[in-house]
């Protein structure tokens, strides 16, 4: 059981998360809950099952706060028409309060570009397009599975434009099966002449239950995959996007609300197929009583047609030795650090809980340490799964 704490203006905020799990081709490297339809997905059908989903996370007192951002993810949620997308937020924003500058972010596959759902989902509220590009080598999308080609890919940014959209996220990927150090920087340069406003630029790496992990390509060896991060980061900084995250860079005060909401250890809704929600659930007096986290049934089938009282296939209250790790393992992400007093209010531990173990990685190099502030060093960064290892 979690001690009480006072509840500060980190514990008040929320996030919504939206998961669409259809998608045209299963991409080799994916290990996200994604599955191939065997006809045209049950969009209608989904979407009234999304805000049965979202009514009964509602049902929990705690849930009811203004909504700081919504991230529909995927999967493709660009194969969803305009109309679904704007009965899907039409319906959130009936059920919740949107804080006025609230951030909209739906994923979208090059692949599935479209002008009219482009300009659809922009009228529906979408702010912010997340557009799947990975890369703008011919040969390296094909070897990824993707179903677009670089032209598609340039052309998404065109209608993206035409449509509204002001703030967009490339997904870019680096280390690629057989890539060289010259390719890897060829690739960047061709995504940071479409000049997106965020880039998430990341490695590839073979997880768990994908076909890349049943069959490995020849990916770059250790050291050539950490000149690759050395030279984007340094392109990246010299073409004027700051990183403030492990992968994540952005141009000035366009990062992404929602993702740094998660690495601030802060609560969120999750709906949909597979989607994953962390809730604080607080006493009479404001302070902690539990953090649970939830899973919702996976396969999209059993998701649309289970009961709804069946429909989290895990429920689980954080021990405090979770809620230290989990904050490590997120906070630790951010190139800045955090302000001292958010390990608190986030996870209801007194700061005696974790001092030890930061005194111990400063005295190492890995942190700098500052009356209010905590921020990994060069050192540290490089080495973060060693030092989120220490808190464990």
């Amino acid at each position: 059981m979690i001690p009480v704490a006072a509840c500060g203006r980190e514990a008040r905020s929320l996030a919504l998360y939206i998961h669409v799990p259809w998608c045209v081709r299963k991409c080799p490297y994916c290990d996200f809950n994604s599955h191939v339809s065997a006809g045209a997905p049950p969009f209608d059908a989904y979407v009234t099952r999304l805000l049965a989903d979202l009514d009964d996370e509602l049902r929990a007192p705690t849930a009811q706060r203004p909504l700081a951002s919504i991230f529909i993810g995927g999967g493709t949620p660009s194969l969803m028409p305009g109309e679904a997308i704007r009965r899907l937020l039409d319906g959130v924003r009936s059920r919740l309060e949107l804080d006025p500058s609230v951030e909209i972010t739906l994923e979208a596959n090059p692949g599935t570009a479209d002008a009219r759902r482009f300009a659809a989902y922009r009228e529906a509220g979408v702010n912010r397009l997340s557009l799947g590009i990975q890369s703008l080598s011919p040969a390296h999308l094909v070897r990824l599975g993707r179903i677009h080609d670089p032209a598609q890919a340039r052309r998404a940014i065109v209608l993206a434009r035409a449509a509204g959209f002001d703030n967009l996220n490339l997904d870019g990927m680096f280390a690629l099966p057989d890539q060289t150090l010259a390719e890897a920087a060829a690739d960047l340069d061709a995504l940071l002449d479409l000049a997106p406003e965020h880039l998430s630029y990341y490695q590839l790496t073979l997880e768990p239950d994908t076909a890349f992990h049943a069959q490995p390509p020849s990916l770059p060896d250790e050291d050539l995959a950490a000149d690759m991060a050395a030279q984007g980061r340094e392109k990246l900084a010299l073409a004027g996007y700051r990183q403030y995250e492990v992968s994540a860079y952005a141009r000035a005060d366009r990062h992404c609300r929602h993702n740094l909401h998660y690495w601030r250890f802060g609560d969120y809704l999750g709906i949909g197929a597979g989607a994953h929600g962390k809730l604080t659930e607080r006493d009479w007096e404001g302070g902690f009583r539990r953090i649970r986290r939830t899973a919702k049934e996976a396969d999209p089938h059993l998701y649309l047609h289970a009961p709804l009282n069946a429909l989290a296939s895990d429920r689980r209250d954080l021990t405090e030795s979770d809620c230290v790790v989990e904050f490590a393992l997120n906070a630790m992400r951010l190139t800045d650090g955090f302000e001292r007093h958010l390990f608190t209010e986030t996870t209801g531990l007194p700061w005696s809980r974790i001092a030890p173990t930061l005194d111990a990685a400063a005295r190492d190099g890995l942190l700098d340490l500052a009356p209010d502030w905590i921020r990994p060093t060069p050192l540290g960064r490089v080495f973060l799964d060693d030092l989120v290892a220490r808190f464990a």
